[in-house]
């Protein structure tokens, strides 16, 4: 295999602890202080590697039964699974891939068995490629091709077919960009609406524009987002933040030992003012000590804003990365546990099951 790398767009060119339950309704509301984070997990990359709609185990893969344990041993109970919408749905508006719905649901099923939760991330900025045109250009919801109507099916049919398996979380949408805030809103809504008609109960995952990037949430527009509709009461918003110059984590140096916490803070103040809970969905950091600093400091301050907070997934484990990669949190090729994994390991063993409501 052999891989042409940056973070958003990964192109493979030729290829324990139990939370049962948990929901974001379950949670402290953001200002009542807090019992702690619930969730500390890794993205498990594979499933949105490679050309569209392409072959798996050629152009893509999912997390393997090896990566769930290593990241369970350690102490994290949350999986976020990045996968394609178009291996999903090849065609819109019709029944899901049997092949690829059933290598999703095996991944949920052993990651269940080991106690993790389970973030089900569709990996497509908002877009999607098409038949129609050969797969060869990436469609904005809401165009001719792509309606915002296809996604509230392919939204619909994801809920009917996980709304039994209570260890999932929807993520609804990773990184939407090229659209405003308001019209994303629109689309996000009726997205939500069609998954509680299929009668999914879970946490579900909410994405601003520009990337979802806690930095820019206030500048892209995203406060609009406060006016989501949720009838199962039962969202958090996801926001993303790495530590380099733009914040685009294609570079593996970090702007400074507190950079992270100090991008964040303008979001983090506007969830607990809006009395919203939010969810850090990629962060990442590098072996230099900057970046290491970066991420101990971004840890402790989520988990001193646990108000706000309910957890955290850190980009990115999975077995296809190679070892150079900036941001590999799997074990090194001697087999030795990386210093931001170790990292990342001694924040998660300090998250516990938390209290239910009564």
């Amino acid at each position: 295999m052999s891989f042409e790398l940056t973070r958003r767009a990964v192109v493979c060119a030729s290829l324990s602890i139990a939370v049962s339950g948990v929901g974001a309704r379950d949670l402290p509301r953001a200002g009542s202080g807090g019992h702690g984070l619930a969730f500390a997990g890794v993205n498990l990359a594979g499933g949105e590697f490679g050309k569209v709609p392409g072959t798996y185990v050629t152009d893509y893969t999912y997390p393997a039964p090896a990566d769930i344990d290593y990241f369970a041993q350690l102490g994290f109970n949350l999986i976020r699974v990045p996968f394609r919408w178009e291996r999903l749905q090849p065609t819109l508006g019709s029944p899901f891939a049997d092949g690829d719905l059933a290598l999703l649901s095996s991944v949920v099923d052993y990651a269940t068995a080991k106690g993790l939760r389970i973030v089900l991330d569709t990996h497509n900025y908002a877009r999607r490629r098409v038949a129609e045109d050969g797969w060869s250009a990436e469609h904005l919801i809401g165009s001719e091709l792509v309606p915002a109507a296809a996604f509230t099916d392919y939204s619909m049919r994801l809920a009917g077919a996980f709304k039994g398996a209570p260890s999932v979380i929807f993520g609804l949408m990773n990184e939407p960009w090229g659209l405003a805030a308001e019209d994303w809103l629109v689309i996000a809504n009726q997205a939500i609406g069609a998954m509680r008609r299929a009668g999914a109960k879970q946490l579900i995952l909410v994405p601003g524009v520009a990337y979802t990037g806690a930095h820019s949430w206030i500048a892209a527009g995203n406060v609009v987002m406060g006016s989501v509709v949720d009838p199962g009461k039962n969202v958090a918003f996801e926001v993303h933040q790495y530590f380099d110059a733009d914040s685009s984590g294609t570079s593996p140096k970090a702007v400074g030992a507190h950079i992270g916490s100090e991008r964040i803070e303008q979001f983090q103040r506007w969830a607990r003012q809006s009395g919203v809970k939010a969810f850090l969905g990629e962060f990442a950091a590098s072996e230099d000590e900057v970046s290491l600093d970066a991420l101990n400091d971004i840890c402790r301050t989520l988990q001193a804003n646990a108000d706000v907070w309910i957890g955290w997934a850190a980009w990115a484990g999975g077995s296809w990365w190679p070892a150079d990669y900036i941001y590999n949190l799997e074990p090194s090729e001697r087999g030795q546990m990386r210093p931001q994994t170790r990292i990342l390991a001694s924040y998660a063993r300090q998250i516990g099951v938390r209290p239910r409501k009564t």
